[in-house]
């Protein structure tokens, strides 16, 4: 109790110092015209936070909405992408063979930046939206399919011989052996899915449009409104805390030691 005190204590601790530095070099003149300053952020923040469920046309629209279009894009092709990785790791796991063949082109397709897979991704959907949904599907691929692969191959020899010897079937040993013991290399796979593809989603969301965070950051930078920046850098960070929070308590409750 007094640990968290003390670490709790010396993180107000910084904070206070970031913002009193940020301020003296804003007040210094250190700083560009347009550059943010600790006031103007917190009145930016008071005004946008104080009427987020506002429309006013399509994409004239609170951060609430904004934020919302964000998840509901990371959370479609988190989704999908967790329908084809965690069967197709499975698959590869098992099966020293086609691990083998198809593992050159993962080693070849998994570096590529996923905001590289935009334009493609235009020229084939002809749609922003699906775009959109489409390069967050290949930002959560690949390090569930990753972790999965090397969990299923990583199960004792052991396990396995006892259930060829108890004569069970492929069914139960995909049950109660192969995904119990697979499951914890799994959730961490999602859990750094699900944080790519919030990282990733802002930046689709400049070059596709229309309503969601990425587009709101980028519609401030137009008009020059680096405050309002600021705030949706921040609410950014606290989404993405909190995803990552509850994808880390399943962590726990499937970790076994």
């Amino acid at each position: 109790m007094k640990r968290n005190l003390q670490a709790t204590a010396i993180g107000v601790g910084i904070f206070v110092l970031f913002i009193a530095i940020w301020q003296a070099a804003a007040s210094a003149g250190w700083l560009s015209d347009i550059a943010p300053t600790p006031a103007r952020t917190w009145e930016r923040a008071v005004e946008i936070l104080s009427d987020p469920f506002y429309r006013d046309g399509p994409a004239s629209v609170g951060i609430f909405w904004h934020m919302l279009a964000s998840l509901l894009r990371v959370l479609v092709g988190f989704l999908i992408a967790m329908v084809i990785a965690i069967p197709l790791g499975f698959w590869l796991g098992s099966s020293p063979l086609f691990h083998k063949a198809v593992d050159p082109f993962a080693q070849i397709l998994r570096p590529v930046s996923p905001l590289a897979w935009l334009p493609l991704g235009l020229a084939l959907l002809r749609d922003a939206e699906n775009t959109a949904v489409f390069v967050i599907v290949l930002s959560a691929l690949w390090p569930t399919l990753l972790y999965t692969i090397e969990s299923v191959r990583g199960i004792h020899p052991t396990y396995k011989n006892l259930a060829a010897t108890l004569g069970t079937n492929w069914w139960q040993r995909l049950v109660f052996i192969t995904a119990p013991a697979a499951l914890p290399g799994i959730v961490t796979g999602m859990r750094q899915s699900l944080s790519t593809s919030w990282l990733v989603i802002v930046a689709a969301e400049m070059l596709v449009g229309g309503q969601g965070v990425g587009f709101f950051v980028w519609n401030m930078w137009n008009q020059l409104d680096i405050d309002a920046i600021v705030v949706a850098i921040v609410l950014i960070g606290l989404i993405g805390l909190i995803l990552d929070y509850l994808v880390a308590s399943l962590q726990k409750v499937v970790r076994y030691d």
